[in-house]
């Protein structure tokens, strides 16, 4: 090894070392879940009020699920005797591993876990101290036990427990597995019950997935099991129970005549175990699955330089497809755990294997295309498991899972409305994305025409794909015809969408009818008609020209211009709306908490009063159009004071909104962190606020405004939707620079939304 490699492993260790020791120590901590601040807190919390739920509990046990916290509990337990790759370190350094288990519980499905290192390698004696916990616990996850006893106390613990219990090490890796053998096996076009196996390595992990793969529907005779002393066969003597599960009846002894024609190699064994010669030897499309850690059966990299047909899923996160259990488990449990299941059966593993497998077929979030920094993701060989961190897998795997246990018998509660549930899902998360959810719902109800500018880049094409595959709307690509076909072969964007190049041939009678509105609307103010002509074939006019001429219900446009150089044609074309002198725009802000408003964060740059005026109730007007009641903070650096010009400012526009429009709910001109506080708002009785907190926030002046929403954005503690034009006839909207997929996504709903809006208007 070199003494760079070196460096960067002992970098590494120490790193790893401080990562854990830094205060708190370890990785999980318990934290309380109810109020605690006054002492009638403490005395519902515990004596005298506690005895209450007690005997509740001790006159019908079913409620211990309503009064504690035992159905979000789950124990990962473990006596440390096949630890990673480690072996048999013992109970308490297995520590780290099982509280890393607990995290992962928590950050992926909201799951509470107390991490157990049982210091006992007697399997029944082991059993029995997991018997006498198991009450505390809705759920028991076994991990790192050694095979073959790790099979017994799984068996006996699943008999004699009323409650989910999985070995994960078995099933995890067998379910997630399953499912990328499922799309492997599409990919090569291959049937389950033609192709030949060769499994490699004989644990509790291989045994667990070979039984799973069988139970899809491959024949046990076209499988080759192999341990540490090759091919398991009939002439094999002192194999475990397990093991004689797969005695094959073959002359075949060695890894390297096995994997000769075959179509399906699975390693759970050692790294470098496969050669390239090996690999050449099996059948056309071979499907590899070098799951070792850290060093695969042959090394990715390897296998595609010898194979280019080979299909291939390794345990490493830094290669495609990977199999990771992190994909199972905790939705897994978090399913059967919400329906209150008497156990994990292998309907719950099987819906578990298929919605892992659908969801990999599916159009992939530009979230987990930034997380893991790639161009793009589609179903193909070098993505067919889903990404670890893709937030669809909540509401897939546990609902599916949940209703496995339901339709199979084993769940004490049932689920009636499944829509509902997933929402349930992401709100226990932690995410707002309710508004999101609620948006997204509304336009697809209706979709409407939504012209997307700047359609070159792959974000405004990314952006298209989704909104023209999630039925969000019926998305146009405005710009030059050829470079965006180009882009989206380069990009493997296939959409059957109109291109709108303004200077190709059809658009000919376009720009001619564009060309005479134009002209017409800007004659008297500096326009004649060679500039008309000119301007027209330039997407900035064409777009709100194809809006004005109702040729489309909505407008984006903006990604690679300067806001303001983008924004004049908009205004030069579009008309204003009855009563509206200026134009404004609003961000909308979606925090883990409730979402919340700023404007005006684009284009005015020093209000007066009188346009803070207009602002505010435009503002309002956009708020309540998402279904939520405007309750409107006019921003100051000082409460209710007025002392300074930008403060005297903000009052006078408070006092005309008060003046002119008595039921708005507006006050100021107040500090944002007292508008965003009820105990600070008490302070003020006499504010149209009262203690409710402010969700709408109208700033003196556009800086502070601007600045305000870009920390937020650039610091990524909240989704961001917009700027949101107010004020104009017909819906159009201009991007930030650069803006992320979702973000145009998000923008291009609202554009819906307005346009639906606005035709339900005209129709009155």
């Amino acid at each position: 090894m070199s003494s760079k490699n070196n460096r960067d492993e002992k970098n590494f260790n120490q790193a790893a070392l401080d990562y854990h020791k830094i205060e708190p120590k370890g990785k999980i901590e318990v934290i309380p879940s109810k109020p605690h601040s006054s002492q009638r807190d403490l005395s519902l919390a515990y004596s005298p009020g506690v005895a209450v739920p007690c005997m509740e509990i001790h006159e019908k046990p079913e409620a211990v699920y309503d009064y504690t916290g035992k159905g979000n509990l789950v124990a990962v337990i473990s006596n440390g005797t096949a630890v990673l790759g480690l072996g048999d370190i013992g109970a308490e350094a297995s520590k780290p591993v099982m509280e890393g288990k607990g995290l992962l519980f928590k950050i992926f499905a909201d799951i509470n876990v107390f991490d157990i290192e049982i210091d006992e390698k007697d399997p029944d004696k082991f059993i029995e101290i997991v018997k006498g916990i198991a009450p505390t616990f809705g759920g028991i996850n076994l991990e790192d036990i050694k095979a073959p006893e790790a099979f017994y106390i799984e068996q006996r613990l699943k008999e004699e427990l009323d409650i989910p219990l999985m070995h994960d090490d078995q099933h995890g890796t067998a379910i997630i597995s399953a499912a990328a053998l499922i799309n492997s096996l599409q990919i090569a076009n291959k049937k389950i019950e033609e192709v030949k196996m060769v499994v490699n390595g004989a644990g509790a992990a291989a045994i667990a997935c070979t039984n799973l793969y069988i139970s899809l529907g491959l024949k046990k005779e076209n499988v080759l099991m192999c341990d540490s002393k090759g091919v398991i066969n009939h002439k094999r003597e002192n194999l475990t129970p397990e093991k004689l599960d797969f005695i094959a009846n073959t002359d075949i002894e060695t890894l390297e005549d096995a994997v000769k024609g075959s179509d399906v190699f699975v390693g759970l064994s050692k790294g470098n175990v496969m050669s390239p010669e090996m690999l050449l030897s099996m059948n056309d499309n071979p499907i590899v699955f070098a799951l070792a850690n850290p060093d695969p059966e042959i090394a990715y990299d390897l296998a595609l330089e010898t194979r280019k047909d080979v299909i291939m899923a390794t345990g490493r996160s830094d290669y495609p497809n990977q199999v990771n259990n992190v994909l199972g488990f905790p939705y897994i449990f978090r399913g059967a755990l919400d329906v209150q299941a008497k156990g994990i059966n292998e309907e719950m593993k099987l819906a578990a294997v298929h919605a892992i497998a659908n969801l990999a077929k599916e159009p992939v979030p530009e979230a987990v295309i930034l997380a893991y920094n790639v161009q793009n993701l589609q179903f193909g060989r070098e993505y067919f498991i889903p990404k670890p961190f893709d937030s669809r897998l909540i509401t897939k795997v546990s609902s599916a899972v949940a209703k496995a246990a339901i339709d199979s018998g084993v769940a004490r509660k049932t689920i009636t409305d499944f829509e509902e549930y997933e929402h349930h899902l992401l709100d226990r998360m932690g995410r707002d994305e309710k508004l999101v959810r609620m948006m997204q719902s509304r336009a697809k109800a209706d979709p409407k025409r939504i012209t997307l500018g700047n359609a070159e880049e792959y974000n405004v094409l990314k952006a298209a794909q989704i909104l023209y595959e999630e039925g969000i709307a019926y998305p146009s690509l405005l710009g030059n015809k050829k470079y965006i076909q180009e882009q989206m072969e380069r990009f493997g964007i296939n959409l059957n969408v109109p291109i709108i190049d303004p200077s190709d041939d059809d658009q000919k009678e376009n720009r001619k009818k564009y060309r005479e509105t134009l002209w017409k609307l800007r004659q008297r103010k500096g326009m004649n008609e060679y500039k008309a002509k000119r301007f027209v074939r330039q997407r900035d006019y064409f777009g709100p020209l194809m809006l004005k001429h109702g040729d489309t219900d909505g407008l984006i446009i903006g990604f690679s211009k300067n806001y303001t150089s983008v924004l004049r044609p908009v205004l030069e074309v579009i008309e204003r709306e009855k009563g509206v002198d200026k134009v404004a725009a609003m961000m909308m802000i979606l925090s883990e908490k409730k979402p919340i408003f700023f404007a005006d964060t684009s284009i005015n740059q020093n209000p007066t009063a009188d346009d803070l005026v207009n602002i505010a109730k435009m503002a309002e007007f956009t708020v309540r159009s998402f279904a939520i009641e405007p309750r409107i903070a006019m921003l100051g650096f000082e409460n209710f004071a007025a002392i300074s010009d930008t403060s005297k400012k903000v009052a006078k526009a408070v006092s005309i909104l008060h003046e002119k429009y008595p039921k708005m709910i507006v006050d100021g001109e107040i500090q944002p962190d007292f508008a965003m506080n009820a105990d600070h708002l008490s302070d003020y009785p006499f504010s149209k606020l009262e203690t409710t907190p402010a969700n709408t926030f109208i700033f003196p002046n556009l800086e502070s405004a601007n600045l305000s929403y870009k920390i937020l954005r650039g610091m990524k503690v909240a989704q961001v939707i917009g700027p949101i034009l107010m004020g104009l006839k017909q819906p159009v909207h201009v991007l930030q620079m650069r803006s992320s997929v979702d973000e145009i996504v998000n923008l291009a709903t609202v554009a819906v939304l307005d346009a639906q809006r606005r035709e339900k208007r005209d129709k009155k």
